[in-house]
């Protein structure tokens, strides 16, 4: 055999043999991480949140796939634990090779996993409120679609000050939006000359009726919780069983239904709740209350539908399936100035002349550091044990 034929049979021979490989890597699945909290106190979300974006990847399936793929998704919990989820998100990562991340809840267990994102280039996609989670040097691979803590708080405040609160207080745990949370108020209290007091108590007590003898000292006519379900259940007694007849506020996660059930009605009569709104007149709500088969959609539920949609879209737009095509084609895809889109079928479809995705939750416009510009806020009252819609925002 010449010099120039075995050169050729090798080449060949490689060929064939490297053959196999590449097209098993074009036709393996593409795979999408949920990383929600499926026990623990997040655990009333977490399953209708990966509900969410599985019902995303099964109409994106039926429709022919992303770049001529199957998308399939892994689903972990956090169990609401920042040691649980970091556990699960390094399988994601390590085992899984997802290209993505999705719906980490509580403030917790995203700063907890957010180093290993973007460590390994894997985007990050959260639900979590702390202002400090996008602070963090995270190169672009967190985005989050939950207002900040210091709007919510903003928002809340302001909501007391127009119910006619003039001595303020806040209680909570200890979490990362706690000192910020009373920074806040601290501040909207200075600027109208009002009284303000806090205290941040022990998680999982079975009583808190000696801290608040001690909040009540004060005399506040409006109290915002800062606590979780589990926590507020126990708070909301003793505040009942100390007398206390001033107003109170606390964000919808933690005065939830599972709590509204927990509880007699006299003791959450008149408790207000505020969360971010969704885009309820939406295309995108309908469709998520048609996965979800529910009237109405908790707002995570209706991020982590958006989350899907947009990582689909972004990597469909960079044709690629690394968090590093997600990252660097989300803007593309949600604040362009293509088409107007509510789901990645349709997106799909449109996204060669150019899309711009508005999802369940609003529209998802993101800043430098990857927080959702806008929000609208929704505020119930809650009357013999029903949280009805009392104003928006």
């Amino acid at each position: 055999m010449s010099i120039l034929n075995r050169r050729l049979f090798l080449g060949a021979s490689a060929a064939a043999l490297a053959a196999p490989s590449l097209l098993g890597a074009q036709t393996m699945p593409i795979k999408l991480g949920s990383l929600t909290p499926l026990t623990g106190v997040g655990g009333t979300y977490g399953p209708s949140m990966r509900d969410a974006i599985s019902g995303v990847i099964n109409q994106v399936n039926e429709a022919g796939g992303l770049l001529g793929r199957e998308v399939v998704l892994v689903s972990e919990d956090t169990q609401t634990s920042p040691e649980a989820a970091v556990r699960a998100a390094r399988k994601l990562i390590d085992v899984d090779g997802v290209a993505a991340i999705l719906g980490t809840w509580a403030s917790s267990v995203t700063t907890a996993v957010a180093p290993l994102a973007w460590e390994s280039r894997t985007m990050l996609m959260c639900v979590s409120g702390a202002d400090s989670i996008t602070q963090l040097p995270h190169q672009g691979f967190i985005c989050r679609t939950q207002p900040n803590a210091e709007l919510q708080i903003n928002t809340a405040g302001e909501f007391m000050l127009r119910e006619g609160a003039t001595q303020l207080a806040w209680i909570g745990r200890q979490t990362p939006f706690a000192e910020l949370s009373i920074h806040v108020l601290e501040k909207i209290a200075a600027e109208n000359d009002f009284g303000m007091d806090s205290l941040i108590y022990e998680a999982d007590k079975t009583t808190y009726r000696s801290e608040v003898d001690q909040i009540l000292r004060s005399n506040p006519d409006f109290i915002l919780l800062g606590g979780y379900a589990a926590d507020t259940v126990v708070l909301l007694r003793d505040l009942w069983q100390a007398g206390y007849e001033g107003q109170i506020v606390g964000p919808a996660y933690a005065v939830n239904p599972s709590v509204l059930d927990t509880l007699p009605k006299d003791v959450t009569e008149g408790v207000f709740t505020w969360e971010g709104a969704p885009a309820v007149e939406s295309a995108a709500y309908a469709n998520v209350q048609q996965i979800l088969g529910v009237e109405d959609v908790d707002p995570y539920s209706a991020q982590t539908y958006d989350h899907a949609n947009l990582s689909i879209l972004a990597m469909a737009a960079g044709e690629g399936t690394t968090g590093d095509t997600i990252q660097s084609n989300l803007r593309l895809i949600s604040q362009g100035d293509g088409a107007l889109v509510d789901n990645a079928v349709d997106g799909l479809a449109m996204l060669s002349g150019g899309i711009n995705y508005s999802g369940a939750s609003g529209p998802c416009d993101f800043d430098d550091i990857g927080d959702i510009v806008g929000t609208q806020f929704v505020f119930k009252l809650i009357s013999n044990g029903v949280a009805s819609v009392h104003s928006r925002t």
